[in-house]
């Protein structure tokens, strides 16, 4: 005897929606705004950061592909590095290419910024200000590092794949030839393309277990 159309549907639906509910729980990219509601300040006055930075960042889970948000202003800097040695002497080496200097050389003197910052790179990440005489608002606690985890790999926003490599035209001369075939390039770690994929199946399953209950 065939079971009740609809409790069975409704199973079959609701195990649908717990599907990609997982499945996009389980691709998602988050932001970390750093410090909380705190932001990234420093107090000059007191030679005090807004809030325990490390204490924050050991709050918090990083995965690629996720973002730091900098709510801060122009009397601070935002120093990400992977050089742990430029991290301990609270000092940016603009020759280093595994330093990155942001919001540095703004011509107005306590102007809002809003300073992005992608993890891109598996491990030990490094952030610091170096603003301040000999890098005072680092050595006074404004800094932090954070070890960022694979998760799902970078999205296709920040792993775009090469380009194709060039072909040579066909010899007007010669017998007319086919295009030489350019196949897509899936981008690592899957990101939003692998949860579209995963929801299709479940979709295309789903629609399949309708067409045997006819």
């Amino acid at each position: 005897m065939a079971l009740p159309i609809t409790p069975y549907l409704m199973a079959v639906a609701l195990l649908l929606l717990l599907t990609i509910t997982a499945t996009s729980a389980a691709t998602g990219y988050h932001n970390h705004t750093v410090g909380g509601a705190a932001g990234w300040f420093f107090n000059s006055t007191t030679n005090k950061p807004a809030t325990n930075y490390s204490s924050w960042a050991a709050s918090q889970t990083f995965n690629l592909g996720d973002y730091l948000i900098f709510n801060t202003n122009s009397n601070q800097t935002v120093i990400q590095t992977y050089n742990r040695t430029t991290y301990q002497s609270c000092t940016a080496d603009d020759s280093d290419s595994g330093t990155f200097i942001y919001g540095r050389g703004g011509a107005d003197f306590g102007k809002a910024l809003t300073v992005p910052v992608p993890l891109t790179i598996v491990g030990f990440n490094y952030f610091f200000s170096d603003a301040g005489d000999d890098g005072v608002q680092c050595t006074c606690g404004m800094a932090f590092e954070i070890n960022v985890n694979r998760g799902q790999g970078l999205p296709p926003s920040l792993n775009q794949p090469p380009p194709p490599p060039y072909a040579e035209p066909p010899d007007p001369d010669s017998e007319a030839q086919s295009p030489p075939v350019i196949v897509a390039q899936t981008p690592k770690g899957g990101g939003a393309f692998a949860s579209r994929a995963s929801v299709r199946v479940v979709v295309y399953g789903f629609a399949a277990a309708l067409l045997l209950l006819q």
